[in-house]
């Protein structure tokens, strides 16, 4: 398929991946180097991705009228969702993790520059943005070139200028931990507890189908069979097929019930 509004020397775009056509996906200075992006994806209206490097993984929701820009490449992992309004900077480079969820109107910034550093102006910088996994700006966030651990969580309206630490949630401006009042983002779930959970779902969605299985572990099944797509719900990948009974199960599950990436990716 061609894609008149994606000016790239490089461009890969998966399966069942929508595009608005008011879109625009290019380089800082004409073509970009490598455009990738997964299957099953979609980017809205008045979306603009300007960056030489830029890749989306599967199940992936960039919403309208949200900007990428910047110099250094843009990753962003499977099962994202990134609300509406929202700025993504990566002059400083910015890499975003699986299952991610950057709400409405945020901005994430990996750079500060604008100053005149002759007239003596002492800010200016460029560093790495780096977010973990599972990580959520809830919604309005503001973000400064951080590390955001695995599952961290800033609530709506919070200026974020300090790191983020595994699975606590921040609030405020500046952004503070408040876990020691209000817990943590996720409590640690039993294996049975999510095996049961999903079988559970599986009922939910269609109980009928052959091509689907929830495992424990790996080594119960012949992992490389290319008929059934297998859930591990220990480490929560699944083997990607790409057949319609696990695409149609995966939009069931997301973005609330249960999310999981693709085995060896």
């Amino acid at each position: 398929m061609t894609y008149n509004n994606i000016n790239s020397e490089q461009i890969v775009v998966g399966k069942n991946t929508i595009i608005e056509p008011s879109a625009k996906i290019t380089g800082i200075n004409g073509k970009a180097k490598k455009i990738v992006i997964g299957d099953n994806c979609y980017i809205g209206e008045n979306v603009q991705i300007i960056c030489d490097d830029f890749s989306l993984g599967d199940y992936s929701k960039i919403q309208h009228h949200t900007n990428v820009h910047g110099y250094l490449p843009c990753k962003i992992g499977h099962n994202a969702w990134i609300g509406q309004y929202t700025i993504i900077d990566s002059i400083g480079g910015t890499t975003i993790g699986n299952n991610c969820g950057i709400g409405a109107h945020s901005q994430i910034w990996s750079h500060v520059k604008f100053g005149d550093t002759l007239e003596g102006c002492r800010f200016l910088s460029e560093k790495e943005m780096i977010i973990g996994n599972d990580v959520w700006f809830v919604g309005h966030c503001i973000v400064s070139p951080i590390v955001a651990q695995d599952k961290s969580m800033a609530l709506v309206g919070s200026v974020v200028t300090k790191d983020m630490n595994f699975n606590e949630i921040y609030a405020g401006s500046p952004a503070k931990s408040i876990s020691d009042k209000i817990g943590f983002q996720f409590n640690e779930t039993p294996v049975d507890e999510k095996f049961n959970k999903m079988m559970s779902y599986i009922k939910q969605w269609d109980g009928k189908s052959d091509n689907i299985r929830i495992i424990r572990s790996s080594e119960e099944v012949d992992i490389n069979n290319v008929n059934i797509s297998y859930f591990n719900v220990t480490d929560r990948t699944y083997t990607k097929t790409g057949n319609d009974d696990e695409v149609s199960f995966m939009k069931f599950l997301l973005p609330d019930k249960a999310k999981f990436v693709p085995l060896n990716d």
